[in-house]
């Protein structure tokens, strides 16, 4: 299970991800895009590279918004898994503008 201060650690080394509300060891994140084709296209992409560290991320998608949640059950709480996860979510919207 994440402690505290391995949360905050984690947020620390990413930003816009906020520490899951409903008490889950989780981090979460809403990314914004032009349109639906856009998120839709940053979710295939993701799921790409989720498949390929057998890391799947928990998310909701409408219209231009993906609602991502992320944690490594296995672990129970927020591992290097996720962290690393989370950087490849930025770095591809951020190339999506």
């Amino acid at each position: 299970m994440t402690t505290k201060l391995e949360l905050d650690t984690a947020l620390g080394q990413l930003s816009g991800w906020t520490a899951a509300e409903d008490g889950k060891h989780a981090i979460c994140k809403t990314y914004k895009f032009e349109d639906f084709a856009t998120a839709f296209g940053f979710m295939s992409a993701i799921a790409t590279q989720a498949e390929k560290a057998d890391h799947h991320p928990e998310w909701f998608n409408v219209y231009n918004k993906v609602e991502v949640t992320l944690t490594t059950h296995d672990a129970g709480g927020v591992t290097e898994k996720d962290i690393s996860l989370a950087q490849k979510m930025d770095a591809l919207s951020a190339k999506l503008g």
